[in-house]
């Protein structure tokens, strides 16, 4: 990975020169915002190759990603200046924001697929996860296209009695 790979070559600049060394300090929120494109990237390499379960997991390392920097964030906000707080929420927020936009995007996958149950149990996530009002877009295309799904394929009766 990206990382490891910029740690290394510090690693054997740093063996020549210790002047080097500062100059190869690699920028964290970069590296996270690489690994949120890659992981999308990927999410969406998966679905086209019809690797659903690969694909869900690496939505699912995104929204982890999202989290965690949420927590982080919380705690710097207390004891760090504004800048780096915000730094750190935006790239929160991108993360937050891809994996919604990736819920959504394998919702219509298994609408395509005509794999409704999987649809609606898609889009359904997105109603239950997504509750903060900055989601308020991505619950109403949920609901949205939930409604288009049961026109498509109304759910049976003894799917809608408990």
């Amino acid at each position: 990975m990206r990382p490891l790979n910029a740690i290394r070559w510090c690693a054997r600049v740093t063996l020549g020169s210790s002047l080097l060394f500062a100059a190869c300090a690699h920028d964290t929120y970069q590296e996270r915002a690489d690994v949120i494109k890659e992981r999308s990237e990927a999410f969406y390499t998966d679905l086209k190759a019809n690797r659903v379960e690969s694909a869900i997991h690496e939505n699912e390392q995104i929204e982890a990603m999202a989290g965690e920097m949420g927590r982080t964030v919380r705690k710097r906000a207390s004891l760090q200046g504004a800048a780096s707080v915000e730094r750190e929420f935006a790239l929160m927020k991108t993360a937050h924001e891809a994996a919604a936009t990736n819920w959504l995007a394998l919702g219509q996958y298994f609408a395509i697929k005509k794999q409704y149950p999987q649809a609606r149990s898609t889009y359904q996530r997105i109603l239950n996860t997504y509750d903060d009002p900055t989601d308020k877009p991505y619950r109403e295309q949920a609901a949205r296209a939930l409604e288009d799904i049961n026109i498509l394929n109304p759910p049976s009766a003894s799917a809608t009695t408990p």
